[in-house]
């Protein structure tokens, strides 16, 4: 049962790898289209409880907020599911 934690969570950090290369490629074939570009990011960092937020405006940093609390969510529904089907 272990090794199908270790499964899921090697799946997940692949696909997440991938999903990021491919939304990479789409951004630079849109720019090369484009005579503007305008780059926006942020990103959420955390240690523990405490949250690090970091983004170049305010939208970025609203987005990311509530990508990291949908995150949050989803792998807290996964870790007590799956402890009550697996029960380590």
């Amino acid at each position: 049962m272990k090794e199908n934690l270790l499964l899921f969570g090697i799946i997940f950090i692949i696909i997440g790898f991938v999903l990021l290369f491919i939304y990479f490629i789409y951004e630079i074939f849109k720019a090369t289209k484009e005579k503007k570009t305008e780059v926006k990011g942020g990103g959420v960092v955390l240690i523990g409880p405490i949250p690090i937020i970091f983004g170049t405006d305010v939208e970025s940093v609203k987005f990311v907020i509530i990508l990291a609390i949908i995150l949050l969510i989803v792998a807290l529904f996964i870790f007590l599911y799956l402890g009550k089907i697996i029960k380590i």
